[in-house]
């Protein structure tokens, strides 16, 4: 089973910038997408961010042009640096397979961004 520790989440005025990271277990990483995911107080948890083992990158409007989702496969890490942040942002923030989730979630991270 694969598991999955999301870090450096925190609070954040509006228009600073966080990078977060996702720790994953499992030789499944090499070859798996990955996502972020978030899920806002109330709201439903949905996708942010997706890349590929070929590299390529899929975005959320709302993200579009302000985050950037990278990996490291010698450290089996997939990283979200997120720029411009804005209040909306503020939500709790997952990691997982991309585009279909398959494994059980980590704890996320929790981003807050301040007026």
């Amino acid at each position: 089973q694969v598991q999955l520790v999301e870090s450096g989440g925190g609070l954040v005025q509006a228009g600073g910038s966080l990078t977060l990271s996702c720790a994953a277990s499992g030789s499944v990483f090499s070859g798996a997408a990955m996502g972020w995911y978030r899920q806002a107080p109330g709201k439903q948890r949905e996708l942010v961010a997706g890349i590929f083992s070929s590299g390529n990158k899929n975005y959320a409007d709302p993200v579009k042009g302000r985050f950037t989702i990278s990996r490291d496969y010698a450290k089996n890490t997939v990283y979200l640096q997120m720029n411009s942040l804005k209040p909306d942002d503020t939500a709790i923030y997952y990691c997982n397979a991309y585009p279909v989730t398959r494994w059980n979630w980590g704890q996320g991270t929790q981003v807050t961004v301040s007026s």
